[in-house]
């Protein structure tokens, strides 16, 4: 009878806990729909059901498209639930797919109690690597990534159940998904079976290797044809628009981002004392090290084409996703020492709660702290204990400050007070999550069943309070009333005709998925342009065939650099349309409407409807070239 009730209670617990990460994720991530990134792989799936998109520049020549088998799959989604849906649905599946996994392998490796640590840290902190934080995992919109992460956790769960085989086939079918995901997944299996001297052999060889082949590459005329470099004019392009895939255009706080997860892997590898622990940390830094040497090649020798199409800095999310699955361990082991203990368990919850150089900082002082501890004597000790205490009431008085801002915040805006939190994704809410999670893991280890059930009520109670804002979604993609509303454009527009908004709205998904119809030149069709010359000159050609109009939008180096120096932008406003600019613009017989606010005459087709739209108009570069070409005959 008492083993029935203990099974009940440990149930209720597991219950608890399970309705205290949906709502984390809820409070913390949310869905919000089609965003980011989200709009480029909604865009190439709407490509395989609507033939005329492939003549859009983004997929004309090469591009990431060509490189996954998941564009055909969501396209298959979007046929039976529609886009929306479609993306709801998946987001959600492969998240939880994600967790699960992850979860299952923090209890592989340090118990099921760890292991609901382990994913609420992986909620909690950002988990952005790369140039200016450009990715992270888990990411709360779709993409090809997120299925491909939940492939590669699932591998390496299968590898700590002793199931090599099934690990590597899982793995390798990730590759199918997101190569540059997956690859980073593979190679962690592989020094997960080897001893680490080979490891680091086979490490130094790989980038001596790489280094080698890009110098010959770079200064041998016949490899330069197996191997091609980037030209001056297709490498301006890149470094402009995706600075990020080159290491001497990071900045401090980027290598700072990127360091962090090192730091820390080097503390769990002194404080925890587990082989399989250990050995976690070590292939986990050296696959990311391996990956920002080989990076750090692509970006100085040549640069040779393929090499820095590979980004081997993403390898880079392994280390911050093992850094973190492995942060529980590290802080109960690290709490128990009398010394530094609670000092360096909490510096290291503030080294992944704040920003990354003052993160770092924290994690590097907690390192250091722990290395020397040996050294603490009782009375530095107690010193020691005294600035825990200090810290965490400093950290917490700091925590209500930043809530007060939000609420004058949203009391002025009228903003919902659980968007305007995750929008600005600060300390606060991360650090108050962390606290959060302490408290509520406390109390789920409580042996009684009164409380089990109170606080699985409080929980569920939660979840539902958060569900409707968490999941609400500012805007639509592609809505069939949004599609009827613009019909008339849409009937006046040929399939295959590029369409220009100016001034631009939005990243080009107002024209790709309400019109249908390919854009003439927008922010997310110059995400590709690492991947095909062509694409990069036609975009700079088509730029300047909108000076009239407007400044290049996709030189993101230009705007990162005047930031940092503390200049005013340089980049001027968009320029009104004019009757003159419109014939200027039009002129280029790629361009085929342009929708504008502007009101200049050429018999444009009007938008009366109310809505953010109304007043616009739309324009037939027919019909502005008419007098051209007329003038030209006379």
């Amino acid at each position: 009878m008492h083993s029935s009730i203990q099974g009940f209670q440990t149930k209720i617990s597991a219950f608890a806990l399970a309705l205290f990460l949906a709502g984390l994720w809820l409070l913390l991530r949310g869905y919000h729909g089609i965003i980011e990134d989200g709009q480029i792989y909604a865009f190439q799936a709407i490509a395989r059901i609507h033939p005329q998109l492939a003549s859009d520049l983004y997929l004309q020549n090469t591009s990431q498209d060509r490189f996954t088998a998941f564009s055909p799959f969501y396209a298959l989604a979007i046929e039976v639930l529609g886009l929306e849906h479609a993306a709801r649905l998946l987001t959600l599946l492969f998240t939880f797919w994600f967790l699960a996994a992850a979860f299952s392998a923090a209890r592989a490796i340090a118990g099921r109690d760890r292991a609901w640590l382990a994913v609420a840290c992986l909620l909690i902190t950002a988990g952005n690597y790369g140039g200016s934080g450009v990715f992270r995992f888990a990411e709360d919109f779709l993409t090809a990534r997120l299925p491909a992460e939940a492939l590669i956790v699932t591998s390496l769960l299968s590898y700590l159940r002793g199931r090599k085989g099934l690990a590597v086939a899982v793995a390798t079918l990730a590759l199918f998904v997101h190569p540059l995901v997956a690859l980073p997944g593979l190679l962690l299996l592989l020094c997960l079976s080897l001893p680490n001297q080979m490891i680091v052999v086979g490490a130094c060889g790989s980038i001596l290797a790489t280094s080698a082949i890009a110098s010959v590459a770079a200064n041998v005329s016949w490899a330069s044809g197996v191997l091609p470099m980037m030209d001056p004019a297709w490498l301006g392009v890149v470094q402009e628009r995706s600075q990020f895939l080159f290491l001497q255009l990071w900045s401090f706080r980027d290598w700072t981002l990127n360091a962090r997860p090192f730091f820390c892997l080097a503390l769990t590898a002194l404080a925890v004392r587990d082989g399989r622990i250990h050995k976690l940390c070590v292939a986990a830094a050296i696959v990311g090290a391996t990956g920002l040497a080989v990076a750090a090649v692509a970006s100085l020798i040549g640069p040779i084409a393929l090499l820095v199409q590979g980004q081997a800095w993403r390898w880079v999310w392994i280390t911050v996703f093992m850094s973190i699955l492995l942060l529980p361990a590290t802080l109960l082991q690290i709490w128990r020492d009398k010394k530094c203990g609670p000092l360096c368990s909490l510096l290291l919850v503030m080294g992944w709660t704040l920003t990354a150089t003052n993160g770092l900082a924290c994690v590097s002082l907690a390192l250091v702290l722990w290395t020397t501890r040996r050294t603490i004597s009782d009375r530095i000790a107690r010193v020691f204990r005294w600035l825990f205490l200090a810290l965490l009431v400093a950290a917490m008085a700091w925590v209500v400050v930043e809530f007060c801002g939000f609420a004058t915040s949203i009391h002025v805006t009228g903003e919902a007070l659980l968007g305007a939190m995750q929008s600005k994704d600060t300390f606060a809410l991360r650090f108050s999550a962390a606290l959060l999670v302490a408290m509520v893991w406390r109390l789920a280890r409580i042996k009684n069943m009164r409380s089990q059930v109170l606080l699985a009520g409080a929980l569920f109670a939660m979840v539902i309070f958060d569900l409707p804002a968490a999941l609400k979604e500012p805007r639509t993609r592609g809505a069939a009333a949004d599609i009827a509303e613009f019909s008339d454009w849409e009937r006046a527009i040929p399939p295959a005709s590029t369409v220009l908004v100016a001034p631009a709205r939005d990243v080009g998904a107002f024209v790709w998925f309400t019109l249908g119809r390919p854009n003439y030149l927008a922010i997310d069709q110059s995400a590709g342009v690492v991947f095909s010359r062509e694409t990069a000159l036609e975009v700079q050609r088509r730029s300047q065939v909108l000076l009239p109009l407007m400044d290049p939008n996709w030189k993101i180096l230009t705007k990162l650099s005047a930031a940092a120096a503390n200049k005013r932008n340089s980049e001027a406003p968009p320029r009104p349309l004019t009757a003159l600019s419109l014939r200027r613009i039009c002129s280029d017989s790629q361009l085929g409407f342009v929708i504008s606010p502007e009101n200049i005459g050429f018999a444009p087709i009007v938008h009366d409807s109310p809505g953010p739209w109304k007043g616009w108009s739309l324009y037939d570069c027919h019909k502005a070239r008419a007098p051209l070409e007329e003038g030209t005959l006379m």
